[in-house]
Order: C-alpha cells, then structure tokens, then sequence
C-alpha cells in the first residue's frame, strides 16, 4: 500500500539530540571526547585577522612612492601604537622635517614602493564557539570542532529571529490560549527564556528587551508587529543575525493563535530549568527551523518514546496530529480521520489529493495533503 507524507514540527518530551559546533575558519578544539560541558563552555576557538589601517604615506610625506620605504621609522612585522611617528621625512637641508603618525593600533604589515601605501592590520580577532547544549562530548573534528549529545526535551518553531542563547524557563502566562502583555513581563526576567501562550505584542517584546531577557516563546506574532520590531520587512533568506538584544519564537504561526497545549505543557513543567535556544529559520532550500532544547536529568521521561523511532519521520496515519497551514482553517490542530486514495477536486477546479481532519471540537473538514505539516510526537 502507498504512504503518504508531509512535512513536520518535531515536539518531543524525550529524544536523544546531537549539536555540531563548529569554527568557521580552522584552530584550536578546546575538549576531548568524553568532556562533560556546559552550555556556556568554549568549545573551540580560533583568530580572524584583524581589520586593515591604510595609509597613503608618500602624500603625507610629499614624497614618491619608492622612498617610502627609506623613510619609515618602524619595521614591517613591529607593534604600532595610534599617534605614534612611524615614518619621517628628510625635510629640507635636515631641516623642516614631517613626521606622521599611526592612525591606528596594530602591526606594521606592508609598504608598497608602487603605490606609496603603508598598511596596519590591527589585532587578531577572537572567534569563539560555545557549547550551547549542555552535554557530552561524542566526537571532535580536529582544528573545527566538536559534535554534542544529550538527551533532551525538544521543541521546534515555525518561525523566530535572533541567534543561540540559553537562560531559565520563567513561565508569564497562565495558559497556552492567554496573550503575551507587556504587564506580563516582570524585572526579574532578566536572563531568562519567557514562556507566553497565545499571541505576543509588540509591547511585551520590547519590554523583554528592556529588562535584558534572553529569549521569548509564544504561540502567534503579528506580521505588523515583527516589522515595527525589526524596523524594516523581514526577507525570505535566512533569519538568526538579527542584533535586536533577544531571540524570538513562535511555535504555531503568524496572528492572534495559541500555542499549542502539549507544547505549553512541556515548557510549562520544566519552569526553572535552563533552556537552549536558537531562533534561525530558513523555509527554503536546506529548511532549518528554530528550536528550544531543555537537557533532561537522569531517568526523567524515561517512559517517553522518540517518535522518529516510532514510525517513519513524516508519515502520515489515521490519529496523526497535524496543523493546517492554510486559510480557512489556518492554525487549527487536528488528528487525520481519513486519507483517501484518489485525488479530490477542489474548489478551484484542481484536482489533489486530500485528508479528513478531525479538530478537538468534533467538527471535521477535507484539505488537500499539501495544506497540513505534521506535528511530531
């Protein structure tokens, strides 16, 4: 018999999850295999070159571009410190001499007898990679990186901006159907990771901000609302650089929807322990989606099975949860009640192939396959 499938957010009380770490440019792995680590651990690290000073010597010394390198008072290779003289001209009959300074710290790194330019590259970046998941270290990948694994409480989104971080779980609203205020957010969520309910405002976002928190999760945002945050319409190429001060993720979609209630739940009972975050989405090519990852303790949801061991990821079968993406049931959670083999025709004179969804309130409605993404576990 043919399967059907589609795709999914993955929400699972139990599974074991592994986290590439790795350095952009090869250097120094900083664990061992075996390494216990926490989120925060650096991992691995290397150095970027630092940025180039140019300076156009033989104008400032009114000099050719070949006796520059007769006049400079500093070696290449030899340390430099903003305002110090680096080069003097031969002045007029040893006198009237013109001495220019560094325009910047660095190192002396090139002059040219072609173009007259000397170049300052100034110091070395650090570049370093975190843990992010607190966890085991099951390989390293020499000179760039490590992979990580735990077992975890794992959470995807539908969509969020912002980069990695990790606080605490503070929940702010007391149910998954309850809108995300800025009344709702206190002081003493500096740091944390806010667990909303239904739709997130404007206001209570910039108030997370506010009050320094690492990261908000709610069900809905509006589209209005991530513009006046952001200050400019979101593209479609990948999100996570965005530099507002917080990462951001909506579980379920975009207007006033509620999370969904096992998801809510699952974040709701483990409040006060650390989470791990990463908001970068990307729904093209190479589909990436954000998540929130909570370690699990010793033996703690031990009962609980990985879904993906379960059944095939993204099968579709009688009493799947599935959410519908499109109008005019956009949003709505259902389990499939049937899956018919030939094609429907549709309203617009098309013909797909359809399911029967099943929505908690008894009422049931027929959507094309294409129309519903799968909610794991």
């Amino acid at each position: 018999m043919a399967k059907a499938y589609t795709p999914g957010l993955k929400v699972s009380a139990r599974t074991t999850h592994r986290t590439r770490r790795l350095l952009p440019i090869p250097g120094e792995v900083k664990v061992a295999v075996g390494d216990v680590v926490a989120a925060n651990d650096v991992v691995a690290e290397t150095f970027m070159d630092g940025d180039i000073t140019p300076m156009n010597m033989a104008n400032r010394l009114s000099c050719s571009a070949g006796d520059v390198a007769g006049l400079m008072l500093k070696q290449i290779g030899e340390p430099v410190k903003e305002g110090e003289p680096i080069a003097r001209s031969k002045g007029i009959f040893g006198a009237f001499k013109t001495e220019v300074a560094a325009d910047a710290d660095g190192t002396l790194e090139q002059v040219s007898s072609v173009t007259g330019q000397v170049m300052i590259r100034g110091a070395a970046i650090p570049v370093q990679v975190r843990a992010y998941l607190s966890g085991t270290v099951v390989e390293v990948l020499p000179k760039e990186g490590c992979i990580i694994e735990n077992d975890v409480m794992f959470v995807q989104g539908i969509f969020g901006i912002g980069g990695e971080t990790e606080g605490v779980i503070q929940v702010a609203c007391s149910g998954h159907e309850e809108t995300l205020d800025a009344d709702a957010i206190t002081a003493d969520m500096k740091d944390a990771v806010i667990l909303g309910g239904a739709r997130m405002t404007a206001a209570a976002l910039r108030k997370a901000i506010e009050v320094g928190a690492a990261a908000v999760v709610s069900g809905g945002l509006d589209d209005q609302d991530l513009k006046e945050l952001l200050g400019r319409d979101l593209g479609v190429a990948i999100t996570g650089s965005e530099t507002i001060g917080i990462t951001v993720i909506v579980t379920e979609g975009f207007g006033d929807i509620a999370m969904a209630a096992r998801t809510w739940r699952l974040l709701a009972d483990r409040a006060g322990r650390v989470a791990s975050v990463n908001g970068a989405t990307q729904i093209r090519a190479g589909v990436m989606r954000p998540e929130i990852l909570v370690p699990l303790e010793a033996g703690e949801n031990e009962n609980e099975v990985d879904p993906t061991l379960a059944r095939e990821a993204g099968l579709l079968e009688l009493g799947t949860t599935v959410r519908v993406i499109r109008d005019p049931y956009f949003g709505l959670l259902g389990e499939v009640s049937a899956l018919p083999a030939e094609p429907a025709v549709l309203g617009s004179g098309s013909r797909a192939r359809v399911l029967e969804v099943r929505f908690p309130g008894g009422d049931t409605a027929v959507v094309p396959r294409a129309n519903v993404e799968l909610i794991e576990g």
